[in-house]
């Protein structure tokens, strides 16, 4: 249906998407790798990677008429500001801008009601949508799934927002683009630059050893056994992606959504510590940075402060024993102690 592909591509692109690919709706993709990570325990305490799994096996489940997949890709890399040093913790390079599920939320509803217009029914999901985005986008030649588990579009890099859709027309698949073993070849940069040895093997990582789970998704203490090795990541983690060959030219920013807010690329430590939880809130509507609520943040912060061991971080850290959440409360406990 010639019409409908030319109609769904001008669409996305009106809309600010950067990459659109089709792929057929036969078996799920991915689903056995995904079986496979659920049977050995690597999804962290993320249950609900569990409770969506039989949607993700059967995407029809979310539109019984559909006959054809979308992946839609936006880029987000920007420059990353300079290291302002002091007592600052680093945040990773999605989380700079504007909230990515409010953002293409959004434009993904836009869509749906264009494409309801022309007679189109359609189903859209960023993140929160039972899809396994990553290997949806890896049939439809978006690009491959790389040693780190990221999406890399071959020589172009792998800081890109994914998401899929199914619609009710059938839709000419885009061909594939190769796999793992052309574009990573033996290079294995990815593994051997995580902190934590999260990467069990190539493709295979443990999430509860991952750093962006831990200062982000997790809702208890870091595990105490890689503490240190969170260095300054205060939100998330880039370190897999930062050293990929694929990701070697300088970003090329188009969406001002995304571009750094004001210290949201280094985040201030002494003001986390400082500024109440409400107030933290407030200020960082919009941002992702509220995903990990104040007191994870905190959480965050004091580890940080412990691990920079400069004793200007002393007071704040000593406030932050006052917390009343007792992960708080015991981060700064253990910091202080490194000082």
């Amino acid at each position: 249906m010639t019409d409908a592909a030319e109609t769904l591509r001008s669409e996305a692109a009106d809309l600010g998407f950067t990459r659109t690919r089709f792929c057929d709706l036969r078996e799920a993709p991915g689903i056995e790798r995904y079986d496979a990570m659920l049977a050995d325990g690597l999804h962290a305490d993320m249950g609900w990677m569990e409770g969506g799994r039989d949607k993700r096996a059967d995407p029809r489940s979310m539109l019984p008429t559909a006959r054809s997949a979308v992946v839609l890709g936006l880029d987000y890399g920007w420059p990353r500001p300079a290291d302002p040093g002091g007592l600052t913790g680093k945040v990773a390079c999605y989380a700079w801008g504007r909230d990515y599920h409010n953002l293409i939320g959004k434009r993904l509803t836009r869509l749906r009601k264009r494409l309801t217009r022309q007679g189109i029914d359609s189903t859209w999901g960023v993140d929160s949508r039972p899809f396994i985005e990553r290997a949806w986008a890896e049939r439809s030649g978006l690009g491959f799934a790389g040693r780190n588990c990221c999406t890399i579009v071959p020589g172009e890099g792998s800081y890109l927002f994914l998401a899929v859709g199914l619609v009710d027309v059938a839709l000419p698949p885009d061909p594939p683009r190769g796999g793992l073993e052309r574009h990573c070849g033996r290079c294995r940069r990815c593994l051997d630059a995580c902190p934590t040895d999260a990467f069990l093997a190539s493709g295979r990582i443990d999430a509860s050893r991952c750093i962006s789970w831990m200062t982000i998704e997790n809702r208890g203490p870091i595990p105490d056994p890689y503490r240190a090795a969170v260095g300054r990541w205060v939100f998330g983690c880039d370190d897999c992606q930062e050293v990929c060959p694929h990701n070697h030219a300088p970003p090329t920013p188009l969406h001002d959504d995304l571009k750094p807010r004001p210290g949201h690329a280094w985040l201030d430590l002494e003001w986390v510590l400082s500024t109440d939880d409400a107030a933290i809130d407030q200020a960082l509507n919009g941002s992702p940075l509220r995903r990990a609520k104040p007191w994870g943040l905190k959480r965050n912060a004091a580890l940080v402060l412990g691990n920079l061991a400069d004793p200007a971080g002393r007071p704040a850290l000593l406030r932050a024993l006052e917390h009343p959440h007792p992960v708080v409360s015991e981060q700064a406990r253990w910091s202080l102690d490194r000082l």
